[in-house]
């Protein structure tokens, strides 16, 4: 049912500027001002505790910067560590997700953003029998076991034969969602079946990924980031695109389903309903792309629009919709699902957006159906300058309290933490230069995500691939 203007005009009363979310996340204020402020260091001069953990000392080994008290281990690096089946770890680490493992040991599963056709890769996630979609495709996941005592470590793969595995999502069922950034269709850049589905991948049941199957009910388009509503059964999924740019949308599951391990595989191509969303403001006027909100406390209301035909035979899903029908958004990318809702993030806009910035975090609450801008950073100007933070791209929330987001901007690389009241603070920062010493260049980091029990943060590095453990004197960020 639409949401008028008038429900629209109440919801807002309760969810404007000035009010921050209640549960127990209670991640980003919505207070007017709060823009990606960065956080004081841990201790002021009066002797108080502050937000964050300290400035980030330079590693020796060139590889991590940390505030002091905190270390790192690499679990896994491409083309070094091998999987338990002799071949080496693939390459282009990205998004992530954490279980729990056997005797206390940490499972994750891991994207491999690796696109374009399998011969021209030198690292492709392996094609492990049973477990291919496409023997062409060069992407895919893989599963990595981390001891209890961060010691011992396996790998193996997922599932294989995807392309350009970006961002992902957990399920509240155990499972990982791995979606493909990319709308490749046999026979182009030498694939031999359509990309650009959602693949279902069990870190604890090799047998369940056995013959993988695309979640066609979820569509066909450059798939970042998946979350599931635990209440109303609604997958929301992000696509990261431009020309135009890229939407977000929602699933509806069709009358009697229930989610669950291995219920995905037995959904019709076009079960459910697969919808685009459409804003407005207070005022009822239309918004035509996100980046018009310059102030946190923003919010708008939010229909859905069915998306005529999701499979993408003849014309992109973005490409369906006239203007006027749907909210754009580019670099729709990272999501997680917390105090009852989604937290979405757009990592920038430039020319092709109305207005320019370097990130927003927004919260979307399904009860009210409305859009909340919980922060904002506006362009940096110098984006080599150690100390400015922008691009927003993966999150997740933290057991600390806030989200901690993975930087995938220009310059400085850094994981960092986004508070209640929506100041910033660093957490880690990438030093292995990838470029020259003249022309220093910096891989973004992907998939930040702790362990089940919390005691360690695990992220990657995406060139030139590596997976991180840090640990550390955490605490709780308030």
């Amino acid at each position: 049912m639409p949401l008028t203007r008038r429900d629209f005009a109440k919801r807002a009363t309760y969810t404007g500027a000035g009010v921050a979310l209640a549960g127990s996340v209670g991640v980003l204020a919505t207070a007017p001002g709060a823009i990606g402020e960065e956080a004081g260091e841990a201790a002021g001069d009066d002797g108080k505790r502050q937000l964050g953990y300290g400035p980030l000392i330079d590693d020796p080994k060139g590889v991590l910067a940390l505030p002091a008290g905190f270390s790192y281990k690499i679990i896994t690096r491409t083309g070094v560590t091998k999987l338990e089946s002799g071949e080496y770890t693939p390459a282009k680490h990205d998004g992530t997700a954490t279980f729990e493992g056997p005797r206390g040991a940490t499972l994750l599963v891991n994207n491999h953003e690796i696109k374009g056709p399998r011969s021209k890769a030198k690292h492709p996630v392996p094609l492990a029998e049973g477990l291919v979609y496409d023997p062409a495709a060069a992407g895919g996941c893989t599963v990595v076991e981390v001891s209890k005592d961060g010691e011992h470590v396996s790998e193996w793969v997922g599932v294989a034969g995807t392309s350009t595995n970006c961002a992902g999502g957990r399920t509240p069922w155990g499972t990982w969602l791995s979606g493909e950034e990319t709308e490749d269709k046999a026979g182009q850049n030498g694939m031999t079946k359509d990309h650009g589905y959602v693949f279902e991948v069990d870190p604890r049941d090799h047998r369940a990924a056995r013959d993988p199957k695309p979640v066609k009910a979820f569509g066909r388009y450059p798939h970042e980031a998946v979350v599931v509503d635990p209440k109303r059964g609604h997958v929301f999924l992000t696509e990261d695109a431009d020309t135009p740019n890229g939407l977000l949308y929602r699933w509806t599951p069709p009358q009697g389903f229930r989610h669950g391990r291995g219920q995905l595989r037995t959904l019709a191509d076009d079960a459910g309903v697969l919808a685009a969303f459409k804003c407005f403001d207070s005022g009822g006027r239309f918004v035509d792309d996100l980046s018009r909100a310059t102030e946190p406390g923003t919010v708008y209301g939010v229909d859905w629009v069915e998306v005529p035909d999701r499979d993408a035979r003849t014309t992109s899903v973005r490409k369906q919709f006239k203007d006027g029908e749907v909210t754009r958004a580019r670099k729709l990318e990272g999501m997680w699902w917390a105090d009852g809702g989604a937290y979405v993030v757009s990592s920038y806009a430039r020319e092709e957006s109305p207005v320019q910035h370097d990130g927003q975090v927004w919260f979307y609450n399904p009860v009210r159906r409305t859009l909340t801008l919980k922060v904002r950073f506006g362009v940096n100007a110098d984006p080599s300058k150690e100390g400015a933070l922008d691009g927003p791209d993966n999150i997740s929330v933290s057991p600390y309290g806030g989200l901690i987001i993975a930087e995938d901007g220009e310059g400085v690389q850094h994981l960092f933490g986004a508070t209640e009241d929506g100041r910033t603070y660093p957490v880690a920062r990438n030093e292995i230069n990838i470029g020259t010493a003249e022309e220093p260049e910096y891989s973004e980091f992907t998939g930040p995500v702790f362990s089940p029990d919390g005691q360690t943060l695990f992220a990657n590095i995406q060139d030139p691939g590596i997976m991180l453990a840090i640990t550390g004197p955490w605490r709780r960020q308030r």
